[in-house]
């Protein structure tokens, strides 16, 4: 893809990347860009269409991975994920920096293109502040939560360089 090279914001859900996103964008917006994500699972409140994420049906989304229209894609808690490249298209010809906000499997499925993005790992200072963070979101179940922190744990310990004792 051409345009400048993008940067891929990776880690846990809750970790800040949402946050460090848009102070990004507000302090930055000539550039960076964001490329909105698509993803099958309902809006959470005060999510709108096409700013937050694309909200597809889980056929419409299938097809289009089968497709090869996803740079990457994954799935969690019984919802799709992904990244067009259309999306991260339509940032770099606005001749922005696109930045794609994507977890640990993300990153994985980006490391098998040819994208060659400039990687960060925005981590959560601990598994405990994580867990008080999504427990006052207030849009998990139990069950919801204990995967999400199991793969945060994963996405912690796998984050280099290590810097918590």
């Amino acid at each position: 893809m051409a345009g400048p090279r993008p940067v891929v914001l990776s880690g846990p859900s809750g970790a800040g990347k949402s946050t460090l996103l848009k102070r990004l964008l507000q302090e930055y917006g000539s550039i960076f860009g964001f490329s909105v994500s698509h993803t099958t699972r309902d809006p959470r409140p005060g999510e709108e269409n096409g700013r937050d994420y694309y909200f597809v049906t889980r056929e419409v989304m299938q097809r289009d991975i089968a497709a090869g229209d996803f740079i990457e894609h994954a799935e969690f808690s019984g919802n799709l994920y992904g990244t067009s490249k259309a999306a991260v298209q339509a940032v770099q010809a606005m001749n922005r920096i696109c930045v794609l906000d994507v977890d640990l499997q993300g990153v994985r499925n980006i490391k098998k293109t040819d994208l060659c993005p400039i990687y960060i790992s925005v981590q959560p200072p601990s598994l405990a502040v994580l867990e008080q963070r999504l427990r006052q979101r207030n849009t998990e179940t139990e069950e919801s939560l204990a995967k999400r922190l199991a793969a945060a744990r994963a996405d912690m310990d796998s984050s280099l360089p290590r810097l918590r004792p």
